[in-house]
């Protein structure tokens, strides 16, 4: 089972070794601690939320409390944040859906990517997300997949531009508005505003 942490942060980090021990609590616990176990990761994630002192690390990420309001303004600007994306992310895992964002940000990778590398990465896309059997198969209609896989065979930086959009489409009326109103974003909000009536 995926340990609820990114990995990759967790070696970035002061105070690695909470984090593990966190890590491993996380494991035991159930669902519906999720809020707790979101509170963990981002002391990890960002140690200086709860108190306040920047560390030494240059690499972490200052969240504010303005940023995690901007979230609420609209699903592009929650994921024009990297903390957003991750706070998303691990939302989307809580409902069994984060094929969504990690197929959204596989399609802003691959328009990024240099032309003589799009036929390897569109079939990896394809391979991953799309095609039938796909192990994270996103859910566009058979239409829009025979399309995807025709674009895939002859790709351009826009061949997965039409599935992106119905994917993005679909977290913004479905996914987006149940995590504002989940625990997730709303213990976040608490716990940088500790003033904040509960």
């Amino acid at each position: 089972m995926p340990g609820f942490f990114f990995s990759h942060n967790m070696t970035e980090l002061n105070g690695k070794e909470e984090c593990q021990l966190a890590e491993g609590k996380i494991h035991k616990k159930k669902q519906k601690s999720f809020g707790a176990d979101l509170k963990n990761y981002l002391k990890c994630m960002v140690p200086h939320i709860e108190s306040g002192i920047k560390t030494s690390n240059t690499r972490n990420v200052m969240l504010s409390t303005e940023e995690v309001i901007q979230w609420s303004q609209s699903l592009e600007k929650l994921l024009a944040s990297p903390s957003g994306q991750g706070v998303f992310r691990e939302f989307l895992k809580s409902e069994f859906s984060e094929e969504n964002i990690e197929f959204w940000l596989a399609c802003e990778d691959y328009k990024k990517t240099k032309s003589d590398h799009l036929h390897g990465k569109a079939e990896r896309i394809y391979e991953e997300f799309v095609q039938s059997d796909a192990i994270k198969q996103i859910n566009i209609d058979y239409q829009m997949r025979e399309a995807t896989a025709k674009k895939a065979q002859d790709p351009t930086h826009t061949s997965f531009d039409e599935a992106q959009k119905t994917v993005y489409t679909l977290m913004e009326r479905d996914s987006y508005p149940r995590f504002l109103k989940s625990k997730t974003y709303l213990n976040l909000l608490n716990q940088l505003q500790p003033n904040t009536s509960k």
